[in-house]
Parts: C-alpha cells; sequence; structure tokens
C-alpha cells in the first residue's frame, strides 16, 4: 500500500474524524452487526479492547506489535475469528519458535506443556478453514492430548486431504481419538503417523480403524513398536483395505507377504528395516509372484543373503513378476551368489525400469553376471551399484556391457574404486 495511504489511515486512527463505523469489542451482544443511528456497529464479544487494540494497530498501520500482558494465543484466536490470515501466521510462527527455545534449552517439559496448549488453539483455526487441505505438524511433540485436540477437529473437517504427524509421541490415548476420527472422516486421502510410539494395542485399534476407513489412499506407519499381535492385526487390515495404494509399514513384512496375495489395491510398499532374513524372503517372493498391483518395493537393509534359499527364491520371483517398476534391494548382504542370481533374473524381466542393489558385496563374479545381464536386458532405466568392491576389472567389464546395453541412462558406481580403467 502507498506510504502516504497508510500514514493517513494511521492519523484517523490516533484523532479519528468523519467515521460512520463503531466496534464494540468485549461486548455481550448475540448479534456481530448492526445499523443504529446512522453508524454500522459491529460487536465482538469474545475480543478484549487489549487483544482488539493490536489487531485494529496492524488494519491502520499495516505494523503488529504485541504487548506483554496480552497473551499470543488469544491474539491468534481473534485475527482468525476476524479473518486476518496474515497476523494469524505470524502469531503461529512465533509460537513455534517458542517451542524451539525450550527445546533448545533442553525445557523439555515446557516444550510439552507449550505444544499442547500450540495445538489446542492453532488446530482449530486450521481444520475449521474451509480451504486447506494439507497440514504438516510433524515433530511438534504434541502428546496424547494434543492428538485427541486434533482428532475432535479432524471429525468435523471436511477438506483436509494431507495430514503429517511424524514423531509427535502420540501414545495409544492420541491413536484411539485419531483413529476413532479416521472411521468418521471422508475425505482424508494421505496419513503419515510415523515414529509415535503406539505399541500393539495401538496397532489393533488401527487395523480396525482402517477397515472401516475409504478413502486413505497412502499411510506411512512407521517405528511404531506394533510388536507381533499389532502387526498381525495391520496386516490382515491390508487384506480388506480397498482404497490403500502407498504403505510404508516398517515392520512385520513376513505377515504382510499373504495380504500382498489378496490385497488387489497397494501399488507402493516401503518394507526397509524388517530383517526379512531367507525365511521372509520366501514368504515375499510367494507374494510377488500372485500379486497383480504392486508397482514399487523398497526392502533396504533386511538381510534377505541372495545366495541362500530365500534370497534364491526372490530373484526367481522377479522373473514372474510382471508389473514391479521400480525395487530397492540394498544392503541385503547378497554377496557373488546373490548377483549371479539377479542377473540370471534381469535377463528374464521385462518390466523393472528402476533398480537398487548398492552396498551388496556383490565381488568380481557377481559384478561379470550383471554385466553380462545389461547386454540383454532392455527394459532398465536406472540402476544403482554403488559399495559393491567393483574393482577395476569388472570396471571394464561393465564399459563394454554399456556399449551394447541402448536403453540405460542413470548409473551409480559411487565407492566403488574402479578409476582405474580410466588410466
Amino acid at each position: 500500500m502507498n506510504n502516504e495511504y497508510i500514514q493517513n489511515f494511521s492519523d484517523l486512527l490516533e484523532s479519528p474524524k468523519d467515521f460512520d463505523v463503531k466496534i464494540n469489542v468485549a461486548a455481550l451482544s448475540s448479534r456481530w452487526a448492526r445499523r443504529e443511528d446512522g453508524f454500522i456497529i459491529f460487536d465482538k464479544p469474545n475480543i478484549s479492547p487489549p487483544v482488539f487494540e493490536i489487531l485494529i494497530n496492524y488494519i491502520y498501520k499495516g505494523t503488529f506489535s504485541n504487548h506483554d500482558e496480552v497473551i499470543l494465543f488469544d491474539i491468534f484466536i481473534a485475527a482468525d475469528e476476524i479473518g486476518l490470515s496474515k497476523i494469524s501466521h505470524q502469531v503461529e510462527e512465533r509460537l513455534k519458535n517458542e517451542v524451539l527455545r525450550y527445546l533448545r534449552q533442553d525445557e523439555f517439559f515446557k516444550a510439552l506443556e507449550f505444544s499442547e496448549e500450540l495445538l489446542k488453539n492453532i488446530p482449530y483455526s486450521a481444520f475449521k478453514n474451509s480451504t486447506i487441505s494439507s497440514l504438516d505438524l510433524s515433530y511438534n511433540i504434541l502428546g496424547p492430548e494434543g492428538g485427541k485436540a486434533l482428532a475432535d477437529a479432524l471429525c468435523n473437517n471436511f477438506t483436509l486431504k494431507d495430514l503429517n504427524l511424524r514423531y509427535n509421541n502420540l501414545g495409544l490415548k492420541g491413536e484411539e481419538a485419531l483413529a476413532n476420527a479416521l472411521c468418521k472422516n471422508s475425505t482424508q486421502t494421505s496419513l503419515d503417523l510415523s515414529w509415535n510410539e503406539f505399541g500393539s494395542k495401538g496397532g489393533k485399534v488401527l487395523a480396525d480403524a482402517l477397515c472401516k476407513n475409504s478413502t486413505l489412499i497412502s499411510l506411512d506407519i512407521n517405528w511404531n513398536k506394533f510388536g507381533s499381535e499389532g502387526r498381525k492385526a495391520l496386516t490382515d487390515a491390508v487384506c480388506k483395505i480397498t482404497a490403500l495404494t502407498f504403505l510404508n509399514l516398517g515392520e512385520g513384512g513376513k505377515s504382510l507377504a499373504d495380504a500382498l496375495c489378496k490385497n488387489s489395491t497397494l501399488k507402493d510398499l516401503n518394507l526397509r528395516y524388517n530383517t526379512l532374513g531367507s525365511e521372509g524372503g520366501k514368504e515375499l517372493a510367494v507374494a510377488l509372484c500372485k500379486n497383480s498391483t504392486l508397482t514399487s518395493l523398497d526392502i533396504y537393509d533386511n538381510k534377505l543373503s541372495l545366495g541362500l534359499e530365500g534370497g534364491k527364491a526372490l530373484a526367481n520371483a522377479l522373473c514372474k513378476n510382471s508389473t514391479l517398476t521400480s525395487l530397492d534391494l540394498s544392503w541385503n548382504e547378497f554377496g557373488s551368489g546373490g548377483g549371479k542370481a539377479l542377473a540370471n533374473a534381469l535377463c528374464k524381466n521385462t518390466t523393472l525400469t528402476f533398480l537398487n542393489i548398492g552396498g551388496n558385496n556383490l565381488g568380481l563374479e557377481g559384478g561379470k553376471a550383471l554385466a553380462d545381464a545389461l547386454c540383454k536386458n532392455s527394459a532398465l532405466i536406472s540402476l544403482d551399484l554403488c559399495d559393491n568392491v567393483l574393482r577395476s576389472e569388472e570396471g571394464k567389464v561393465l564399459a563394454n556391457a554399456l556399449c551394447k546395453n541402448s536403453t540405460l541412462k542413470h548409473l551409480k558406481l559411487t565407492w566403488d574404486r574402479i578409476a582405474l580403467i580410466l588410466n
């Protein structure tokens, strides 16, 4: 706005003349606006005079400053009610910075107390908003009470689609309230509840809610210590869910294998850090042979040991599976034997376009086998072979293979010590 206009508004605020609007704050009236004796009168009974003085200064002068005697929460609520979104956002940032300040000073209990109070006020506005579709409250340490307050708001919201509650220490009570909200909410499509320590009972509660929800398509519940019973309940729920397309379960891959055979919607599955081992690899292999919808699978660091029976079964499944396009098998202790088994699968697979097999100690024999597969494979676009102890000789073989391959666009060979081939 032009500085001259701002000064004019400022002068009017200090010494009003020719006004035709009166605003009563802290008035006990059920009506917000009325005409009286030629004036338009607004009544806002829930806004105190000191708070309104701050808001009116912003309206007339374009500046926002807070007096120590006024609570930031009161300013936020009043600004939100009047529709001063810029002040609302400024106050919200100040409140969040206050939480961070407590954390930096190792005052964790104060941070937790302040965060819970923050959630009682701020998410109310966010959920009441008629246009907001995405809300990120990750790493706020909301706690169980904050989770309950959020769940209450979620039950009455009809626009929010994407909600991130990662690392908020929601606990069982917070999760129970959110699970109940999931049963009632009909618009949410994406939810991140990772790192919230729900426990075994929490897994069962969430599983029951998922069976009733019909809109969620993306769910991240990684690192929640569900235990065997909680995981079993969740994987049973996956068999029944008809909308979910992305799932990061983080644990429970063995029991999930059976669910994959029955689920017909899941497209993206993350099973990182599950320690599936040889037996888990066998179960997953059976599922991949039967599943016809999964396109992306991440089984990073699962100790599959591809040279062993379970790993070989998984490699064999790749020969039969015709839907997977992205596969992360990095850090699974394949060794040379695993490299050969995987190379054989790549010669037959025609759909996989992205493959990560970094950190598997493939060595000379495994490297040579994969190089030979690259000469025959015509589908791969991206291949990650980093940190596989591939040295000069393996590098030369790979270089020759690349001369024959006409589809690969991205190749990663970091930490492989193959620079000698350039000498």
